[in-house]
């Protein structure tokens, strides 16, 4: 069973992604909604948080964990990998090296959550990938919070996009790079803001082959014609995720609930 977590709806987007390639794959997805956002919190109360979900997870049967936040995975993936060496991990990279291999214009804009750009994750994939190209940052503020509420269209969730991506346009990006989870909901709202000419990296498809590879690295690769059982838990509102499941994934679930006690996650009153 595959393990996959983020602070909300976010990590949806990666889900979404695993089972269209991987449909036979069993998965259990726990948003953590309880502390969203993870990206306006310190590194150090994030990988509190990923550990005690990671064991949670584990407890439930997980083979492989995805981390399917890139604040988490800046945060917290480099720990979870020494606190737990038998586990595969998969965690999320914003996808500056396609960026900067693909750009034209050598201006790159980059939609990320300040923890991500703090991260020394984030700094070390520019410095590999992005000698000579330059790369235009913006935190969005308040964006995560509106994918959260199903506002994917709304004139607030435009505004935020449009004061991140103008300016971006006006010194000649022709790349976006989406480094949260979130933003792939709003593909169509940023590409009706930046037009045609720009291209719009979406990480999830490739963080699902990453997990297929690693799956069949480790023999665990599930394979069939029946869709793998699929469960997904919240630390928030099970009825306010349930209502935006079809919207973000593409398909109905019973949503459950998980509660904190402390810094451990137990399930809830189900």
């Amino acid at each position: 069973m595959l393990g996959i977590f983020d602070s909300g709806v976010g990590g949806l987007s990666v889900l979404r992604a695993i089972r269209q390639q991987l449909p036979a794959e069993p998965a259990i997805f726990l948003a953590d909604q309880a502390h969203v956002p993870y990206g306006s919190r310190s590194l150090e109360e994030v990988c509190g948080f990923s550990e005690a979900i990671t064991h949670y997870l584990l407890s439930r049967g997980a083979k492989l964990i995805g981390v399917a936040c890139n604040t988490a995975s800046a945060a917290a993936l480099h720990s979870l990998r020494q606190t737990f060496p038998e586990v595969p991990f998969v965690g999320m990279e914003p996808a500056v090296k396609p960026a900067a291999e693909g750009t034209r214009s050598g201006v790159v804009g980059v939609l990320a959550t300040p923890a991500t750009f703090q991260g020394a994750l984030y700094a070390s994939v520019v410095e590999r990938f992005a000698n000579g190209v330059t790369i235009l940052q913006d935190t969005c503020p308040g964006l995560v919070a509106q994918i959260e509420a199903g506002e994917l269209e709304a004139p607030e969730t435009r505004a935020i996009l449009e004061e991140a991506l103008l300016p971006m346009l006006k010194q000649g990006i022709d790349t976006v790079v989406l480094g949260c989870t979130h933003y792939p909901f709003v593909i169509p709202l940023i590409q009706e803001i930046v037009g045609p000419g720009v291209r719009v990296i979406d990480p999830a498809p490739a963080v699902a082959r990453q997990v297929g590879r690693l799956l069949e690295a480790h023999g665990l690769r599930h394979v069939g014609e029946v869709q793998g059982r699929m469960e997904i838990l919240t630390s928030g509102d099970p009825l306010a995720l349930e209502s935006l499941l079809p919207r973000l994934l593409g398909e109905k679930a019973k949503v459950k609930q998980v509660q904190w006690h402390g810094k451990e996650l137990r399930d809830g009153d189900f």
